[in-house]
């Protein structure tokens, strides 16, 4: 198939053979102590055609997770772990970035298996349900406001996990900033009420990511740093009213920044046309996300609205998507009932096209 999605591309630092990028999706497969163990090396492995894998949501410290078996990349084993995941990559010819996801005040005490704080923007809990290490959704944590002199030791704390990603042999690293984590609590009015310089307009709103995203800029070079959005997402008790007011300084801000990409889950919204949004505010190259399609993804680049395509439930249950696209053969269809459970069933092992025939 003749398709821009086949032809490499440099974002930043990183250098693609392809187009077509692996979304980061959580799957709950995390070792003990939230160590990346020998199936996420398998895992990653087994989908390294893609021309960037984006990794799973990644906490930066003990305090940043929220959800059950989600590794991390704090501590020596983790960091290792993940050296294990990148060497293997790399030994396929892929290139591989980490998202960092802290998830703020969207925490199931739980799901933790230790104690720590639970933080956020404001002292208001998360409205929706998160679910617990059973699968069934449970009442998040009430968190504790930040104090503006803790926020810039917490800028650091995700500087430190690119130093770690890197370190492990990750070509870089992607902040995410969307989903109602601890970034998109910072940028949204509904979880966001602060009176000081970090509040109230979205000037002061988008202060604190900006100072996220500079840190790790500083730390590795912002070659090898990129932001994920998706502005209008109401997901873990979003505001979705007006996203452009507070997404356009933030764009703006990051522009400043020259990043590898951004990286856009685009909701369809009605009232705003948010790919043609980022390119007005943003220099960056583009990674377009959300239901897309090899078709709809190649009308993206030819138009120039997008230089990249992110896939995630096709990825799933198709480790060589890349090579399916390519030939035009079916996809195979994911098992969503194994989507966080399972082990190595529904995580892999779905053959790919050789070995199914």
């Amino acid at each position: 198939m003749t398709t821009p999605l086949f032809d490499s591309l440099s974002l930043g630092d990183l250098h693609l053979s392809n187009r077509i990028v692996m979304s980061p999706m959580t799957r709950d497969r995390a070792g003990p102590d939230d160590v990346p163990g020998p199936l996420m090396v398998d895992y990653y492995r087994q989908r390294a055609s893609a021309g960037l894998i984006v990794t799973e949501g990644t906490q930066p410290s003990a305090v940043g997770k929220g959800y059950w078996r989600t590794p991390g990349v704090w501590s020596e084993a983790q960091i290792d772990g993940w050296a294990k995941v990148a060497e293997a990559v790399h030994a396929e010819g892929g290139q591989i970035v980490m998202q960092i996801m802290h998830c703020g005040r969207v925490v199931v005490p739980a799901n933790r298996g230790y104690e720590a704080d639970v933080i956020a923007p404001s002292a208001l809990p998360c409205p929706d349900k998160v679910p617990g290490p059973d699968g069934v959704p449970a009442p998040t944590a009430a968190p504790r406001a930040l104090a503006a002199d803790e926020l810039p030791a917490l800028a650091e704390e995700f500087a430190q996990s690119a130093r770690n990603a890197r370190a492990a042999g990750i070509d870089g690293v992607e902040l995410h900033a969307s989903s109602g984590y601890l970034i998109n609590q910072f940028l949204n009015p509904a979880s966001n009420q602060r009176t000081d310089d970090f509040g109230g307009s979205a000037e002061n709103r988008v202060r604190f990511p900006l100072m996220v995203l500079k840190a790790m800029a500083d730390a590795i070079g912002s070659g090898r740093v990129a932001l994920r959005i998706s502005p209008g997402n109401p997901y873990n008790g979003m505001d979705v009213a007006d996203p452009a007011a507070t997404f356009g300084p933030l764009l703006q801000g990051a522009d400043a920044l020259k990043l590898a990409y951004i990286h856009v889950l685009d909701m369809g919204l009605k009232d705003l046309d948010t790919l043609g949004f980022v390119r007005d505010n943003c220099r960056a190259p583009i990674i377009a996300n959300n239901m897309l399609t090899a078709e709809t993804g190649r009308a993206l680049i030819e138009a120039s609205r997008a230089d990249a395509i992110s896939f995630g439930r096709a990825f799933i249950a198709n480790p060589d998507l890349v090579a399916r696209l390519k030939t035009g053969a079916p996809l195979a269809k994911p098992d969503y009932s194994l989507l966080y459970t399972g082990e190595e069933k529904g995580y892999v092992d779905y053959p790919a096209l050789a070995a199914s025939a």
